[in-house]
């Protein structure tokens, strides 16, 4: 089967080796694993950093998004029968996206959304799950009436749809950050009921707005610059949770309003195969659910044509360079 793969890790994408076409063999599906003929697929910044950060010992087969058609099954899958439209975010520790063929456990599988293309479904799988788990799993935020949320980048992949589910699934006052005119833009779009500029102090651009504190924050990108600032908006035992990677995160400052910290790692339900791992297929399905009946949309942004190695290196240059809104997307070998 064609696959993109890499093997050494920080290769500047001018380089042809830091993503390269390639043939594997096609793998064979057993217990719960579906074998996906992959239609589409979207790339996330953790694309990006494992290609920076991971040497394997042999070709690696990158990629977390897709949309695709089961077209065997394990003998230990149920949910799922050949022909089957699916889309997934797959597993950290199992080979990626980037290829003809995939397997992937049926419980982080979720049905294909009808009303949309392969293209627009690939855009959602791994940012859905982040969103939905960060905001109703991790922040908790239950109904959320009379409360606020701040989301840090939420022009970005995840953001795009933590804000359609906040705006659209609570009563939270959503306050989205976007810096370029373009982006808050697209974020208005998706529901937001205020921008702030992110490049300028936050507590004077809320206090504009009548708001004094904010409930609950959602820290996208670059926790590390805005910490200080997030501690300060926050209310008393307000809630701060974060997707990031910042290199030191000192938790202290919290104590004085009790404020609580909350990490978010959507892979981490597959990566130590938890109870409720199957909890993933059911957040698809209600994803599929809520985008067939016209509550939420696709993030899509930019369509980067066919799957292949240059295709693939200019979609990572575009994510590297910290201006991308919404998903790119590839589709078709």
């Amino acid at each position: 089967m064609k696959a993109i793969v890499y093997q050494q890790a920080g290769l500047p994408l001018t380089d042809p080796q830091s993503l390269y076409d390639t043939e594997l063999e096609k793998p064979q599906p057993s217990g719960h694993d579906l074998l996906v003929k992959i239609k589409a697929i979207s790339v996330n910044p953790v694309d990006t950093k494992v290609r920076h950060g991971d040497n394997p010992s042999s070709p690696k087969v990158l990629g977390w998004d897709a949309c695709g058609v089961v077209e065997a099954v394990g003998d230990s899958v149920t949910l799922f029968s050949p022909g089957d439209e699916v889309f997934y975010a797959g597993s950290l520790i199992r080979p990626g996206t980037y290829a003809e063929y995939h397997l992937v456990d049926e419980r982080i599988t979720g049905r294909k959304p009808a009303t949309l293309s392969a293209a627009e479904a690939a855009a959602l799988p791994l940012t859905s799950l982040t969103a939905w788990e960060l905001l109703f799993d991790r922040l908790q935020v239950g109904g959320g009436q009379g409360k606020s949320l701040l989301i840090v980048g939420a022009g970005g992949g995840v953001g795009s749809i933590l804000t359609q589910l906040a705006s659209r699934l609570t009563g939270l006052t959503v306050i989205g950050t976007a810096s370029r005119p373009e982006t808050r833009q697209w974020v208005e779009s998706l529901g937001a009921d205020h921008v702030i500029d992110h490049r300028q102090p936050f507590s004077e651009q809320l206090a504009a707005k009548g708001i004094r504190s904010v409930d609950y924050v959602a820290s996208l990108t670059h926790t590390d610059d805005y910490y200080d600032q997030l501690i300060e908006i926050l209310t008393p035992q307000g809630r701060l949770g974060l997707i990031d990677d910042p290199k030191t995160l000192d938790a202290m400052p919290l104590k004085r309003k009790a404020i609580s910290l909350h990490w978010e790692l959507m892979f981490t339900r597959s990566l130590y195969s938890t109870e409720d791992m199957i909890r993933q297929h059911e957040i698809l399905n209600d994803i599929a659910s809520l985008i067939d009946n016209g509550t939420l949309r696709t993030t899509l942004a930019e369509h980067a044509g066919k799957i292949t190695a240059a295709s693939l290196r200019e979609a990572h240059r575009r994510i590297e360079s910290g201006r991308s809104r919404g998903k790119i997307v590839l589709e078709g070998f």
